[in-house]
C-alpha cells in the first residue's frame, strides 16, 4: 500500500514559519499563527500515531510544531516587551522622538 501525505502537514510547516516571522509584528500575528500550528500539529501527530505506516511527511509536522512553539514564545516575549515599554515610557513618548529622548535621559540620569 502506498503511503499518503499526512493531512495539513505542509500547512503546519507554513504556520510555524509564519509564527516566527509574525513575532516581529508586535507579537500578535506570531501568536495567532503559532497557536494554529500547535493545534493542527497536535491533530496531525495524533492521526499519524494511530497508523504511522499509512502516512508520510511527518517531518513537516514535527518541524512546524516546533517552530510554532518557538513563535509563540517569541511572540509572548514581544508582547511583554511592548507592555513594559508602554508602562515605562508611556504611549505619547513612544510616538514622539523628542519626548522619548527626554524620558531616556531621565532614566539614565537616575
Amino acid at each position: 500500500m502506498e503511503k499518503q501525505q499526512i493531512p495539513n502537514g505542509t500547512l503546519v510547516l507554513i504556520m510555524g514559519i509564519l509564527s516566527i516571522i509574525g513575532c516581529c509584528c508586535y507579537g500578535l500575528p506570531g501568536l495567532i499563527f503559532g497557536i494554529v500550528a500547535i493545534i493542527l500539529g497536535g491533530k496531525a501527530t495524533k492521526l499519524y500515531m494511530e497508523a504511522p505506516e499509512s502516512y508520510s511527511g511527518f517531518g513537516n509536522v514535527k518541524a512546524g510544531k516546533i517552530m510554532g512553539i518557538i513563535g509563540v514564545v517569541l511572540s509572548i516575549l514581544m508582547v511583554l516587551f511592548y507592555v513594559w515599554a508602554i508602562n515605562t515610557f508611556g504611549w505619547d513618548a513612544l510616538q514622539d522622538q523628542e519626548l522619548m529622548q527626554e524620558k531616556m535621559q531621565e532614566i539614565m540620569g537616575q
